[in-house]
């Protein structure tokens, strides 16, 4: 255990002898230079930690040969190329963090063979291509973070399968194409970050099942349609965001019964009809933006039960009637447009 030290210069080849070590601790150090292809020799080793260094140069294929890891965490480095198709080789492989480097090219669809992963996290790269359908079969993954890329295609279907994933973030990237009604059985989600793509199409009703969410990050995109009236089951939500689509319809009554929510953004859309009474039931609202619609008639009187509520933006629609004096009972409103 060589960590958290003021280490420089470069990783050895020479090490690639040390074919008894089971465990490298390096990471959090100022070494540089490449990482050695000689090191695919090291057949026992468990954990590699080379993150937090300044390490350049590209992932060795060669390292597909150390099949017995099971985390390898080298983010937070200057690592550039590709993925190695040679890598899914790593079947024991739970932890892989890449996260933070120059990464480019494709996701490997030969990683789909990583039966053990559990974690994997390449966010803040320059990953291009499709998300590959294979990667379906890594059902014991729990966290997929491939935000911040420049990753195109469809959303798969086949990822319905990944029914252990607790946290799927693909954000900022330029993913296309519809929400697939399959991902309703990703029943162990607790964040589903999808915002600032391309997707386009309508909201399957079918992530109404997805009652471990707490939080549903969608705006940004090109989604249109109506709000399903069977996500009102979401009764975990603490923020869901819709803002910036082209959503039309009304506001759905059955939202009501989100009570856990805070935060509800649902601004420049296209929504039409009445404020519901029924949200009024929302005592946990601090943040409702429903600016920029086409909302009409009254301001319910119901509302005056949101006693928590620190910004209620509803400027740029079409509300009419009075203000209601029950209203008087908001004392945390900070902004009221």
């Amino acid at each position: 255990y060589l960590y958290s030290n003021s280490l420089s210069g470069t990783l050895p080849s020479s090490w690639g002898s040390l074919t008894r070590l089971v465990d490298l601790y390096l990471q959090s150090n100022a070494l540089t230079g490449t990482l050695p292809s000689s090191w695919g020799s090291l057949t026992r080793l468990v954990d590699l930690y080379l993150y937090s260094n300044a390490l350049s140069g590209t992932l060795p294929s060669s390292w597909g040969s150390l099949t017995r890891l099971v985390d390898l965490e080298l983010h937070l480095n200057a690592i550039t190329g590709t993925l190695p198709s040679s890598w899914g080789s790593l079947t024991r492989l739970v932890d892989l963090y890449l996260y933070s480097n120059s990464l480019s090219g494709t996701l490997p669809t030969s990683w789909g063979s990583l039966a053990g992963l559990a974690e994997l996290s390449l966010q803040f790269n320059a990953l291009t291509g499709t998300l590959p359908s294979l990667w379906g079969s890594l059902t014991r993954l729990v966290d997929l973070y491939l935000y911040s890329n420049a990753l195109s295609g469809t959303l798969p279907s086949s990822w319905g399968s990944l029914t252990g994933l607790t946290f799927l973030d693909l954000y900022s990237n330029s993913l296309s194409g519809t929400l697939p009604s399959s991902w309703g059985s990703l029943t162990c989600l607790v964040k589903l970050y999808l915002y600032s793509n391309s997707l386009s199409g309508t909201l399957p009703s079918s992530l109404g099942s997805l009652t471990g969410l707490t939080g549903l990050d969608l705006y940004s995109n090109s989604l249109s349609g109506t709000l399903p009236s069977s996500w009102g089951s979401l009764t975990g939500l603490a923020e869901l965001s819709l803002q910036l689509n082209t959503l039309s319809g009304t506001l759905p009554s059955s939202w009501g019964f989100l009570t856990g929510l805070a935060d509800l953004y649902l601004f420049s859309n296209s929504l039409s009809g009445t404020l519901p009474s029924s949200w009024g039931s929302l005592t946990g609202l601090v943040d409702l933006y429903l600016y920029s619609n086409s909302l009409s008639g009254t301001l319910p009187s119901s509302w005056g039960s949101l006693t928590r509520l620190v910004d209620l933006v509803l400027q740029s629609n079409a509300l009419t009637g009075t203000l209601p004096s029950s209203w008087h009972s908001l004392v945390n409103l900070r902004y009221l447009y």
